[in-house]
């Protein structure tokens, strides 16, 4: 099995609710999230590609249109944790992406921090 990844970073904010009084988190705040894209494939296409990395530019738009420099509480229908991010990157990429791309998306990691990270991982098929 080949693997590979792509990630990207963006800039947005938010706050989460039902924490404990005091808690930071539930103050409006921000960060430089970084969002990585894991695709497997059993053999390889093209030159010896998984997936050409750039197919998977689609994706860095999306997260530049709709992420980039937003309060994520807005455009989220569920709290904007790292692992709510997760699955909604996958599951857009999932609807959006995943038929014009050789590889086979397993994976969406995404990081808040640089030593915080949450992973949604896919089923496989």
């Amino acid at each position: 099995m080949y693997r590979i990844s792509k990630r990207w970073t963006f800039d947005a904010a938010h706050h989460l609710d039902g924490l404990p009084d005091g808690h930071k988190c539930a103050r409006v705040h921000g960060h430089t999230w970084a969002v990585e894209v894991v695709l497997a494939a059993a053999a390889l296409t093209g030159p010896g590609f998984v997936t050409d990395f750039g197919e998977l530019a689609p994706l860095g738009r999306y997260i530049d249109d709709t992420l980039d420099h937003r309060d994520l509480n807005e455009v989220l229908d569920v709290p904007p944790t790292s692992e709510n991010l997760a699955r909604h990157v996958a599951d857009w990429f999932l609807g959006n992406l995943q038929a014009q791309v050789a590889g086979r998306l397993v994976a969406v990691r995404v990081s808040e921090t640089p030593t915080s990270a949450a992973e949604y991982v896919l089923e496989a098929a």
